[in-house]
């Protein structure tokens, strides 16, 4: 946590009610860097909510707890195990079909992004049956503070046909996400990418 001192995401929206969107729209960004990297890795990480982005001393985003990620190796592997959070998890994980790793995690940031614009959740209910039945159908209700641009985005995220969610090409297009200009945070693919910084290290104990 120290590397962490602005807490988790979760409190920070509760503490303001709901974020103004240039602030989430940058979280967006930064949360869409991450799950990008993760997949270019073959990870997904199946657990994404507010409470497991923390936010650093400048307030940028950091991905954490991946207890509950897998790895697979082709972009076409599917998974079958159905875990994370209920609130957040997606209709095929919930229906126990076989699923998309990024499918999962696309379909938990329309949650989160719908968290930080709206301030509560898209589907909740204390009987788990009825919120199953929810996430299932996709039932939900944005309310007419959220900008429309925002709303559409939201909407093509939640969509319960993994082929017809949007996917991060679509998202980085779409005319909410480009109220802000794109800050390119490529990465280094492990076991791919040459790491500079090792070879300057050779270089020195020669």
């Amino acid at each position: 946590m120290e590397y962490a001192p602005g807490g988790e995401l979760f409190d920070y929206i509760v503490k303001k009610k709901r974020l103004p969107d240039k602030e989430a729209c940058r979280f967006l960004h930064q949360i869409i860097a991450g799950i990008e990297y993760l997949h270019k890795n073959k990870i997904c990480h199946r657990d994404l909510k507010p409470e497991n982005l923390l936010l650093d001393e400048n307030m940028n985003i950091k991905i954490v707890d991946f207890g509950l990620s897998n790895t697979y190796k082709k972009d076409t592997d599917t998974l079958k195990t159905a875990c994370g959070s209920p609130c957040y998890a997606s209709p095929e994980m919930i229906a126990g079909k076989r699923y998309l790793g990024i499918d999962t995690d696309l379909w938990s940031l329309g949650v989160i992004l719908y968290a930080m614009t709206v301030g509560y959740l898209p589907f909740e209910d204390p009987d788990t049956n009825k919120l199953y039945k929810k996430i299932l159908e996709s039932d939900f209700i944005t309310p007419g503070y959220v900008e429309k641009p925002c709303r559409e985005l939201i909407k093509a995220l939640l969509k319960t046909e993994p082929t017809q969610r949007i996917k991060i090409a679509e998202i980085k297009m779409h005319q909410w996400y480009l109220q802000l200009n794109e800050t390119k945070l490529e990465g280094i693919v492990v076991g791919q990418d040459k790491i500079p910084v090792l070879d300057q290290i050779h270089e020195e104990i020669k």
